[in-house]
């Protein structure tokens, strides 16, 4: 058999690859995008074949197919198209799928992938011969009906990335949330210094402390649930220019509502299809919401990094599970590798967030968006990044950090900031001046207190309590 076969296309002849289900217009991008070597994420892809599906059903539903004048297809080739388009949203083609991300800034590229490979597999599940000239299912007039790159490519990337947020993104957060909050309540009433400027502060108990760090989560997660919402209104319906020329009006609520139910997340028609096609807004917003989520995890992940530091020259409040070897030269040292990851995925994301504002600030003009293919991976890749790295820090850090007592407790004791809780009884002057002494001394406060018998013994005991000063007082 020949190593390949020619397709044809408005433009011509195309050698592609034999046994390739995609044809013409795909190879030819292939040939003219040799860039990254990086092709869609798997999860546009899928997208596409839902929102595929989801166009084939709407179509079907109003009758367009047998509308006398227009092109027609019988109920047969129908339901192979529906069961082509299956199967690329189940994931079945995604090495049907080879086309640089740095492509035609509409994505036209992958949309006619797309439109070739359901094309294909549809004539081979009818029974027919896809290598055949004669192909009873058209890319352009079968597949695409009603629709235009323009139109479906970034409904395909609104699925893509509201789906991927859902599935996977809120289930970490929510997971690395309740190991935070149990390790709130398991190490409440264990005191240890506060750090402000990271210079001592006043006392707090760990799980306080550690009760912050839940409450981020708990924002981050409406975060995540902010930014499936900024992708919710769909394009498609708007075709090329935002106009629905060569569609039906119902067309886009027929989609949206189909992929709604695929999907399970209520998506919607497109208010305006003109702002709808010509404006990824939304998409910068969604991005933006991830990178409030990356900001978060990046200063969770450090100040538990600093935490655990030491084990004999740091801080050593938490103990971290020891994970890998620290060191080529140093034997014995142990590092916060973990921490490290989440701290440099947070910083790609941060990145990230860059790309999307130029991108949907500079590559809008009048009636498209022309930068769309890199939009679409840069925010499923931040989405895939923040899942991945907050599933492995839960797993290998957080559910095995232990709190150390003795360090904790230790530091409290030392903290000249201790001096702060005398201030309603001796004044800021007086308690400042002693604060001075006690730094000059090496003696903690109680004790110069005690020396200088500064409050009756049981007052400057009530005083000096480090819980009582972990709480608002009457």
């Amino acid at each position: 058999m020949s190593e390949f076969r020619i397709e044809k296309d408005s433009m011509g002849d195309v050698q592609v690859p034999a046994q390739a289900y995609y044809g013409a217009q795909t190879q030819r991008a292939v040939e003219n995008f040799p860039v990254s070597g990086w092709p869609l994420h798997k999860d546009l892809i899928h997208a596409m074949g839902i929102v595929k599906y989801a166009c084939g059903v709407a179509n079907r539903d109003l009758m367009k197919l047998q509308d006398t004048g227009k092109v027609r297809l019988n109920a047969k080739q129908i339901d192979a198209m529906l069961a082509a388009a299956k199967e690329v949203a189940a994931g079945k083609f995604d090495g049907e799928f080879p086309i640089d991300v740095f492509q035609t800034g509409s994505g036209t590229s992958s949309n006619m992938n797309a439109n070739e490979v359901i094309a294909n597999r549809a004539i081979e599940i009818l029974g027919g011969d896809r290598f055949s000239k004669d192909k009873p299912v058209h890319p352009n007039d079968h597949v695409n009906m009603g629709q235009s790159t323009n139109d479906t490519f970034p409904t395909a990337i609104h699925v893509a990335v509201a789906v991927s947020i859902r599935k996977t993104l809120i289930p970490a957060l929510k997971r690395f949330e309740d190991v935070l909050s149990r390790k709130a309540k398991e190490w409440d009433k264990i005191i240890k210094i506060g750090r402000t400027h990271l210079a001592d502060a006043t006392p707090l108990r760990l799980g306080q402390e550690f009760g912050g760090f839940a409450r981020q989560l708990t924002l981050s997660i409406e975060r995540a649930e902010r930014a499936l919402t900024s992708v919710l209104e769909l394009p498609v319906g708007g075709t090329a220019v935002g106009s629905g020329i060569n569609t039906h009006p119902e067309f886009g609520h027929r989609v949206a509502e189909s992929v709604a139910g695929e999907t399970g997340i209520p998506f919607v028609e497109a208010v305006n299809h003109f702002e709808g096609n010509a404006q990824r807004d939304g998409l910068v917003e969604c991005h933006g919401e991830l990178k409030a989520i990356a900001t978060t995890l990046f200063n969770v992940s450090n100040n538990i990094r600093w935490l655990g530091s030491g084990p004999r020259c740091g801080f050593y409040e938490i103990k971290l599970p020891d994970r890998q070897p620290g060191s080529s030269i140093m034997p014995g040292k142990v590092n916060p590798v973990m921490c490290e990851s989440m701290m440099q995925v947070c910083a790609r994301v941060i990145g990230n967030d860059g790309c999307l504002t130029l991108s949907g600030a500079a590559g809008g003009n009048f009636q498209l968006n022309i930068m769309m293919p890199v939009m679409g991976q840069t925010t499923l890749e931040s989405i895939m990044l923040l899942t991945g790295a907050t599933n492995a820090f839960v797993e290998f850090c957080a559910e095995e950090m232990e709190a150390n007592e003795e360090a904790c407790v230790a530091s409290v004791e030392k903290s000249l900031s201790m001096v702060t809780s005398l201030n309603p009884h001796i004044g800021y002057e007086k308690a400042s001046a002693l604060a001075k002494e006690a730094f000059k001394s090496g003696k903690t406060i109680r004790e110069l207190c005690t020396e200088q018998k500064i409050l009756p013994e049981d007052v400057l005991e009530a005083a000096l309590d480090p819980f009582s000063m972990t709480e608002p007082q009457a």
